[in-house]
Parts: C-alpha cells; sequence; structure tokens
C-alpha cells in the first residue's frame, strides 16, 4: 500500500521514534546505516542527529521526494529488488516497514548488506490510547467500524507480543542471522483531536474503508472529540534485533 498520495499528512502527524531506541543501537558519527522504507525519514532521524551516515530506500518517489527535503539521501525502489551496487552497512533499520518486505528475502538480503558483525533491526510504534480517549472512541467504533476495534494499530488493538515474536521468529528462521532479541522503549505524547483525524488517515486499516465509510467515522470521532483534549497516548517503540552471522 503507497502512502505517497497522503506524504505531506504522514509527515505532519505520524510519530517519530524516541533518542533511546537509536542509542541502543549504537547511533555514533560514521556508523553506515540504511533505512529500508525510509518514507519522509522520521525512522532515521535520530540516527542522522547522532551523526550516522545514512541512506534510505522507499518504493514511493512523493515520500522519498519528501525525504530528500529533510536532507536524506534517498534512493527509490523496492528492497526486495533494489540494486545494492557492492554497498556495505554496519545496520539495517526500518520503521513501521518491515512488514512490507518479502519475509523469505528480506533477512538474506539484508544479511548480505551488512558487513560480518552488523545488525538488522526493524522496529515499529505501538499505541496504547487508555483512557479518556479509547472510552469515547470504542462506541462509535463499535458502531460504525466493528472490524476496526477488534484489531487496529490506531486503537491499540494489535496484539504486540505474537506480532513481534513472529518477526523475531522469520528473522531467526533465515539462518543468516544470530537469534533475535526484542527491546521495548516506552513513551508519551499527546495529540489534538485535529491531529488524531489526521493521524486517522494514515493508517491503513482505515484507508481500505470505503471513502464514505471512513468519512462518516471521522466525522463521528470530530464531533465526540470536539470538546475536550489534549489527548494523552501511551507508546512503546520495540525493536527486533538479530545480528549477522
Amino acid at each position: 500500500m503507497s502512502f505517497g498520495e497522503q506524504a505531506d499528512l504522514y509527515e505532519r502527524v505520524r510519530p517519530g521514534y524516541p533518542e533511546a531506541l537509536a542509542a541502543a543501537l549504537g547511533a555514533r558519527p560514521g556508523l553506515r546505516l540504511l533505512d529500508v522504507g525510509c518514507g519522509t525519514g522520521k525512522a532515521s532521524a535520530a540516527f542522522r542527529a547522532a551523526g550516522c551516515d545514512v541512506l534510505g530506500i522507499d518504493p514511493d518517489p512523493r515520500m522519498a521526494e519528501l525525504g530528500r527535503e529533510r536532507g536524506l539521501e534517498v534512493e527509490v525502489g523496492r528492497f526486495e529488488e533494489w540494486e545494492t551496487a557492492g554497498r556495505r552497512f554496519d545496520l539495517v533499520i526500518a520503521g513501521q516497514a518491515w512488514h512490507w518486505v518479502e519475509p523469505r528475502i528480506g533477512p538474506t538480503k539484508a544479511s548480505r548488506l551488512l558487513e560480518r558483525g552488523g545488525r538488522l533491526a526493524p522496529f515499529w510504534n505501538y499505541r496504547h490510547p487508555a483512557g479518556p480517549l479509547q472510552s469515547r472512541l470504542e462506541p462509535l467504533y463499535a458502531r460504525l467500524a466493528p472490524a476496526l476495534l477488534e484489531h487496529s494499530p490506531l486503537l491499540g488493538t494489535v496484539d504486540d507480543i505474537e506480532e513481534l515474536n513472529r518477526y523475531a521468529e522469520a528473522i531467526t528462521l533465515s539462518g543468516v542471522f544470530e537469534v533475535a532479541e526484542i527491546l521495548r522503549f516506552p513513551w508519551t505524547t499527546s495529540y489534538t483531536t485535529e491531529e488524531w483525524a489526521g493521524l486517522s488517515r494514515t493508517q491503513s486499516d482505515h484507508r481500505l474503508l470505503a471513502p464514505e465509510a471512513l468519512e462518516e467515522l471521522l466525522a463521528a470521532v470530530g464531533e465526540e472529540l470536539a470538546h475536550g483534549g489534549p489527548w494523552v497516548v501511551d507508546y512503546e517503540s520495540a525493536v527486533v534485533i538479530a545480528t549477522r552471522r
């Protein structure tokens, strides 16, 4: 699924990642890093700030262009077919993107790009909008989009343990990495009602709704949240780390 038609909105409302995550992955001047599915560069921002030498790759030219506008070097292409031109890296990351990579190809290709002892580290943000926000949203979703209420990253109803274990197992079973481990980094942010509505529009599951159904849902959300906020949301950034054999 392409996010290019919403590139500006994506850049404005999608969350970044905590500096502690980059530090845990060894961010430092001169570290050679490949950002898979880099989009507008949110995942690599903290690494670039730490002095890493970052190259991004993204299949969507519109997302890549925004990344370039932010100063990120970006090449356009799908990771599975991307021409590596003999380049090598110390770290391969993927923020909110590794699940789009073919699991039988991704780890093997990443291992060929990494120096021995280099690491593959895809990571994801898991949202936990409990409390007043969740209690006000649940009745609306139950009425207008019950399937999303059952399994939605936006609403924090995804089984993150199952997902992360599945990603880690796929990387480990590739045979080209040591056993993958999982690290978690909790953090908190807040959203205005307008920001939350914009964030909703960038979610894959919401974008799969019929346009009129999505507009009805977001209108109801906007009306319900009009008198309140900012809305505090707890996040947990989780990274699956594996070292190249």
